[in-house]
């Protein structure tokens, strides 16, 4: 039985436009896969008094202890290479030369000796800038200084910068303030990943034009903030499914749609939610940066966090933008093919109240009918690890799925020739 709402003609026909006529990525060679990494604005904000917040106080000190957990905790091995500054870290005046200067009381040291330290732990520097006249929380701005800001940051050693869209006038020139800092970077001859912020403000005049946002960014946002809340994921995950076939027509290799922050081991979310973050980040092709405080996170959400198989589906380099296949009552379908013909699976069971819920599909849904076809063996991979078997191109599964909470599979192409025993169970067999 076909569930509700299923409609893959229309997503098929996306996909293969989007694989036979690929949008053009920023030509800078970087973010081939969805850039990882830890990112202190959701968990920190913008904390600035370090005599009475010292722990949580946007300095040096907090981004050094976190380079230092990040290089012996597993975060760098596990993909995290991306220590990123947000916004709160300059002084509230340039310097005499017209250059960003950090905060010198709380960034003693400097920005590259920062850099150093981190490079230091095999990690890389992420800064923040604005293209506005002032950041969002009323630092100065890069407006008019475009070259001189991108030279200081090439100088610095910085290696990705986040650059923000507010205090911009007027706004119908946005685009080009992010065009002209995207040239910019590109010719300080230093490869510096590049995030912007462009359709989430410019959505309020227009419609963005993502070929054209693809061929300056490394990655961009294009919804609210997120924060450590479930409605805030939830809404997320439904404005996403709502745009996806714009959205998932632009993201590859070079260029990623950006629903923001993971906010894994923080305080808002639930077990099961936590789960449900993590799988639908790596569905959605999303970049994977955390905000949190990793030192002092729980085992379980680290062990989360960490997770290869997971890790594996988000950085597949393939680079589709997974997407939802249906949305039946309370439970959606979402699929991302991957390498090789394989494909994840995610089951997310929106309800909030109640008990487990179990979920029955075919596998002929999946992939067009090809993720299965002729058979395939299926993993679970969240909420715990297990092996499910052989399955063909008209099995049924079933899956039980907590309220909130999500299951990820992963279906791998069985292409040896099947054979039927008496009992009518198929298996692999080499003729």
């Amino acid at each position: 039985m076909v569930p509700k709402g299923l409609s893959l003609e229309g997503l098929w026909l996306a996909l293969v436009l989007a694989l036979a006529w690929p949008t053009r990525a920023l030509e800078n060679g970087l973010a081939r896969t969805p850039p990882m990494g830890w990112l202190h604005w959701e968990r920190f904000l913008c904390h600035t008094d370090c005599e009475q917040e010292p722990h949580r106080c946007i300095s040096e000190q907090l981004f050094m202890q976190m380079a230092d957990v990040m290089d012996t905790e597993g975060w760098r091995d596990a993909g995290y290479q991306y220590l990123c500054i947000d916004d709160c870290w300059m002084a509230k005046t340039r310097d005499k030369q017209g250059r960003l200067q950090p905060d010198p009381k709380r960034f003693p040291s400097g920005i590259g000796r920062l850099a150093d330290y981190v490079h230091s732990k095999g990690l890389k520097l992420g800064i923040y800038a604005d293209v506005g006249n002032k950041t969002c929380a009323g630092y100065p701005g890069s407006y008019g200084y475009y070259d001189l800001d991108a030279q200081t940051f090439a100088s610095w050693g910085v290696d990705l910068l986040k650059f923000d869209g507010c205090d911009f006038s007027p706004l119908g020139q946005l685009g080009e303030g992010y065009k002209k800092m995207s040239r910019a970077l590109n010719q300080t001859g230093r490869s510096i990943v590049y995030s912007c912020e462009w359709p989430l403000y410019e959505r309020v005049l227009h419609k963005p034009n993502y070929t054209e946002i693809k061929e300056y960014c490394n990655y961009w946002r294009n919804f609210e903030d997120i924060y450590d809340a479930w409605i805030s994921v939830k809404n997320t995950l439904y404005w996403v499914s709502y745009y996806q076939d714009n959205l998932t027509a632009v993201a590859g290799p070079g260029g990623w749609n950006d629903p923001d922050m993971l906010v894994i081991g923080g305080f808002g979310l639930s077990w099961d939610q936590q789960i449900t973050q993590m799988a639908l980040w790596a569905i959605m092709a999303a970049p994977l940066f955390m905000s949190n405080d990793l030192r002092h996170i729980s085992p379980q959400s680290k062990k989360l966090l960490q997770n290869k198989d997971v890790i594996a589906i988000n950085q597949d380099p393939l680079g589709i933008q997974g997407y939802r296949i249906t949305k039946d009552n309370n439970f959606e379908l979402w699929e991302r093919p991957l390498s090789g013909g394989a494909h994840a699976i995610a089951i997310l069971n929106q309800g909030e109240i109640g008990g487990p819920q179990a979920y029955s599909f075919s596998t002929a849904f999946l992939g067009n009918g090809l993720a299965c076809n002729p058979a395939c063996f299926v993993q679970q991979i969240l909420p715990t690890s297990r092996d499910l078997g052989l399955f063909n191109w008209v099995s049924s599964l079933k899956v039980v799925v907590n309220p909130t909470g999500t299951v990820l599979l992963k279906t791998v192409v069985v292409r040896e020739k099947l054979a039927v025993d008496n009992g009518g169970s198929h298996y692999p067999t080499v003729l």
